[in-house]
């Protein structure tokens, strides 16, 4: 039976081969741990592995193993300050102010009101909170994001330029659920593309990040230029349980 190190060493392995194939540096990508669902003894034991940063679906459910997560890491002496968290589901306005207080950043910003929002919670924390603009390529109902098309990506981008407490820093999408792996490279290259095209028309914005690619197509996306790659099942295996 593997350890959660060992498939992190296979994963990083994968990381590795296809950022080669790609002509990039491993630097350039960075792996997210996708920890929903798990308990706060397993994101422990992925902290004691070199894990650093971690993807968290839901509000509450964080903030039931928030302070556990603490205490045991405490234990092993790692303090609060070496890892992080990104919130990496669809959040709902009204959590907004409770997800600024616990998240590090916010990987799905998907509307102008939930952008004001943010803003807003993050000036009365005294910070500034990057964010990635989750943007949805695809047709089922179930994915969240602003189209890509539609108008209201514009004035989303336009108005973040007066909301100084918010950091956009890049791209998010999931792409379709699809066995064909060519339907998740076209979703990926169609978001970097869309980064190139956003990035000229804002400097403001960097748009450094793009995340994109989980533990089925990680390494396509990486292939296509993602930043940040998000693996959960991988290496956590089925998650134990929904909240």
């Amino acid at each position: 039976m593997t350890t959660f190190k060992d498939r992190l060493a296979g994963i990083e392995e994968r990381i590795d081969a296809a950022c080669k194939r790609a002509g990039r540096a491993r630097r350039e990508v960075q792996l997210m741990t996708v920890s929903k669902g798990h308990p706060a003894s397993a994101i422990v034991e992925a902290i004691e592995a070199g894990v650093a940063l971690f993807g968290e679906n839901r509000v509450q459910e964080f903030e039931r193993k928030r302070s556990e997560i603490d205490v045991l890491a405490r234990r092993v002496l790692i303090e609060p300050q070496d890892f992080a968290f990104h919130l990496i589901g669809h959040l709902q306005s009204n959590k907004s102010a409770r997800a600024v207080e616990i998240f590090s950043a916010i990987d799905t910003l998907d509307s102008l009101r939930l952008a004001e929002r943010l803003n807003d919670a993050a000036g009365k924390w005294g910070r500034r909170l990057p964010v990635l603009v989750e943007i949805k390529l695809s047709d089922e109902a179930a994915k969240t994001g602003v189209d890509p098309a539609g108008r209201e990506l514009e004035e989303l981008l336009e108005r973040a330029r007066d909301l100084l407490h918010l950091n956009v820093r890049g791209l998010m999408t999931v792409p379709p659920f699809d066995d064909n792996p060519e339907t998740a490279r076209n979703c990926f290259r169609r978001l970097r593309k869309l980064r190139d095209e956003l990035a000229r028309r804002h400097p403001k914005f960097d748009f450094a990040e793009l995340s994109m690619g989980m533990s089925g197509d990680f390494e396509i996306a990486i292939e296509e230029g993602s930043t940040l790659v998000r693996i959960g099942t991988a290496l956590f295996g089925v998650r134990e349980a929904q909240a």
